[in-house]
């Protein structure tokens, strides 16, 4: 067994998650991605394992196991098992489980280009269950950057009495959770790089998150959780984080940048969190509870980069627009003599009102051209969109645009415009704009009448899209 025992060996004394498939092998057939979810292996381990065990294999439309017959010859391949009182405390809850199951099973799918990758119902209500045993949940403000696998609705389970938050980007989510919560959580659109919405800044007691795994990404999230918490240096963060064992330097590089925000690792639970996916991490992540120092609050006020993610328009490794296809939004943004500017990606303030706006939006993951139209005033705006971006995707979709913001802007939809990938969607403001939609910087209860109580304290650019309807007359 010298090719078995080299691979073990080159694990060294962190080898207890490939005696973990060992033994899941000599019990049954498993499929790779099984082996990697249940031990927290990463894909390229358990190949090599594989492969190393070859001649004593049997393979099946079930997966792949050890035969019976080799299976004594692995038997001192094996080492004790280590309880965890959470996996007993998850067992103990089959109907919350189910719930939470079923819950997850119909979240809108995740999106590649944000990073998502689904946790395990298990893994939902262990950090519901750790959270309500670490922390007093019913006289606390939690508040989820991001939040596709629901941990929300496990703690909302788990503590009716936490008062909850949840901000996201995707608007798919958050119409799910006030679908699905029957909004007792309150939630509100953000896209961090962008800005933390004034509701939710200084609020918070503890702030959870799944963020982006790259250095920017994480170091992103983590200055807003910093800026959401209401005493930085008595409030805790919770982020998950993973990283190939494989590849210490990329753990290296996200745990230099979160300690140079100020951050305190209080503890790192390892393999906390599983995931369906992410076989390149083992389909696990740590679970990192992070203390602010004083020097924290200082670091909130960074304004993100777009390149946070690992894959899509966003990636690190994205390339940037080319400048000509801007220089076509800006020939339409300044037709009839008017005064044009250039302005990057932006809705948190509203900013000097010009004469006519270009702006790239060509690495839009969907919400950025309706935040846009919402948050910019100028007499005309043109903006360079995908040309397969969702507002633009069919008759149906461009109405709907075109009806949230027509008592504001009177829109042109130009299709595969400079090229075939691109369109520019070029806004005219109307004789009369409406003042709510003009003021969308400024607090509802202040801009508004008739506001939705839970909506008071938001800006109309912070509210999600399925709620707009509620205060637009469009």
């Amino acid at each position: 067994m010298t090719a078995l025992d080299d691979v073990l060996a080159a694990h060294g004394a962190a080898v207890r998650p490939l005696y973990e498939v060992l033994g899941l092998l000599r019990s049954g057939s498993y499929e790779l991605p099984d082996l990697v979810r249940l031990t927290a292996a990463p894909r390229r381990s358990v190949e090599d394992l594989l492969a190393a065990l070859e001649p004593d294999l049997e393979r099946s439309p079930a997966g792949v196991r050890i035969s019976p017959g080799s299976r004594p010859a692995y038997a001192s391949y094996s080492l004790p098992p280590l309880p965890d009182p959470l996996d007993a405390a998850v067992a103990d809850q089959p109907a919350l489980l189910t719930m939470l199951a079923e819950r997850i099973a119909a979240v809108p799918p995740p999106l590649a280009a944000l990073d998502h990758v689904q946790a395990t119902p298990e893994t939902v209500l262990r950090r519901a269950l750790w959270l309500n045993s670490r922390y007093d949940l019913r006289r606390s403000k939690v508040l989820f950057l991001g939040d596709h696998d629901l941990t929300s609705l496990a703690v909302r389970a788990v503590c009716p009495e936490a008062e909850l938050s949840v901000v996201d980007l995707d608007e798919r989510v958050l119409s799910y959770l006030d679908t699905t919560g029957e909004r007792g959580i309150f939630t509100a659109h953000a896209d961090l790089r962008v800005g933390l919405p004034p509701a939710l800044t200084g609020k918070a007691d503890l702030v959870f998150s799944d963020p982006p795994y790259t250095p920017e990404g994480m170091g992103l999230f983590a200055a807003r959780a910093v800026q959401a918490l209401r005493e930085p240096t008595e409030g805790r963060i919770l982020l998950a984080y993973g990283y190939s064992p494989r590849h210490p330097a990329l753990g290296a590089q996200v745990q230099r940048s979160l300690a140079t925000l100020g951050l305190t690792f209080e503890a790192i639970l390892p393999d906390f969190n599983r995931y369906t996916g992410a076989q390149a991490i083992g389909s696990a992540a740590d679970l990192y509870v992070c203390q602010p120092t004083a020097k924290a609050k200082k670091s909130f006020a960074r304004k993100g980069s777009s390149a946070i993610y690992t894959h899509g328009p966003q990636s690190v490794e994205s390339a940037a627009t080319k400048p000509g296809l801007l220089a076509a939004a800006r020939e339409i943004a300044s037709e009839g003599g008017l005064a044009l500017e250039t302005r990057p990606v932006g809705w948190a303030t509203s900013g000097p009102e010009g004469d006519a706006v270009a702006m790239d939006l060509s690495a839009d993951p969907g919400p950025w051209l309706l935040r846009t139209l919402l948050g910019t005033n100028a007499r005309r705006l043109a903006l360079l969109v995908p040309n397969n971006h969702p507002d633009l995707a069919d008759a149906a979709a461009q109405a709907a645009l075109t009806s949230l913001v027509a008592d504001k802007y009177r829109l042109r939809l130009l299709r595969s415009t400079p090229d075939n990938r691109h369109a520019i969607v070029a806004a005219d403001v109307v004789d009369h704009p409406s003042d709510l939609l003009t003021r969308a910087h400024a607090r509802l209860a202040n801009a508004a009448l008739n506001v939705p109580k839970d909506l008071a304290d938001l800006r109309l650019v912070d509210v999600p899209r399925h709620r707009l309807a509620e205060l637009l007359p469009g």
